[in-house]
């Protein structure tokens, strides 16, 4: 992943999240709000690591944002990111951004497309037809001052559209317990938990978790690893690497598949969003990085 170049003075970056209300807690992983202030004309730049969708309302400056190594382009004010197995690079200038992390059962719960038509990938959810639902709350919220009053907004109008959502899945929140099970290691053990032949895993991995079992599994050892870094970068990365790596050299390739630059590298860089972020998301809802975050229903 190619490094870009942005040296921000003192930028000043808060993150709060908000408690969900019991009927969305299935669905949603946070309500969050991210602020950036930096020195006019600048951007600070950081990288999301590899999670299950995001709906993001952008007020301010637009950041810039790439999946991977392409090429970093100015996202519109209503993003939605589908699940990712890749980091995300962004660039961002004063900007106000709402979000609304959304679990496999909330895709499948709002969305009417499967995840792995958007997995990797964002796209404007005000022009895409399976977003219109949430298109309106990007005004809604832009005239909304308190904080507190725009997140119960937002959780409002997720449980207004419960009422005519398609049912559950059961079978999608057994695969999401296990797939944040530590103890997890195969598609063989997935298949055995879940009573499914593995060709029916493969089906519902992509339909509702955008990747192949294969990959999840793998993406979730990674996130173990990472999760540990992130709550304490004191730590060497063969401290934090998750139970399942056979040795370092292992590891290695699935950080540079996953944030497509090496552990050493990644530990280098500034992390001005997502370090904090990660332990406030941790005291908010369990996990420091949303693709471990535990289901409940």
């Amino acid at each position: 992943m190619a490094h870009r170049d942005a040296s921000p003075a003192s930028p000043r970056v808060a993150t709060r999240f908000f408690p969900l209300s019991e009927p969305l807690r299935p669905y949603l992983s946070t309500i969050y709000l991210s602020e950036v202030r930096v020195a006019d004309g600048s951007r600070v730049e950081d990288y999301l690591h590899p999670e299950w969708a995001n709906l993001r309302f952008v007020d301010g400056d637009p950041p810039l944002a790439a999946i991977g190594g392409g090429h970093a382009l100015e996202t519109p004010r209503f993003v939605v990111t589908g699940p990712t197995s890749q980091a995300t690079y962004f660039a961002a200038g004063n900007m106000r951004t709402w979000g609304i992390g959304v679990l496999p059962m909330g895709w499948a719960k709002f969305v009417p497309l499967p995840a792995d038509a958007l997995a990797d990938r964002l796209c404007d959810g005000s022009a895409h037809p399976a977003f219109a639902r949430f298109a309106l709350l990007a005004e809604r919220l832009r005239r909304t001052n308190d904080v507190d009053a725009a997140a119960a907004l937002i959780d409002a109008h997720f449980r207004a559209l419960l009422a005519d959502a398609p049912p559950d899945d059961p079978a999608i929140l057994a695969a999401h317990r296990a797939l944040v099970d530590d103890d997890l290691s195969s598609v063989a053990d997935l298949s055995a938990k879940l009573g499914l032949s593995e060709r029916s895993i493969e089906r519902l991995s992509h339909r509702a978790f955008g990747f192949s079992p294969k990959l999840l599994l793998r993406r979730q050892r990674f996130l173990r690893s990472l999760a540990r870094f992130m709550l304490d970068p004191s730590m060497a990365w063969i401290d934090t690497m998750d139970h399942q790596y056979y040795d370092q050299a292992q590891f290695t390739r699935d950080f540079q598949r996953f944030m497509g630059m090496s552990p050493r590298d990644y530990a280098a860089r500034p992390k001005p969003i997502l370090g904090a972020a990660a332990f406030a998301r941790a005291a908010a809802a369990g996990a420091a990085v949303q693709g471990l975050h535990k289901p409940t229903g």
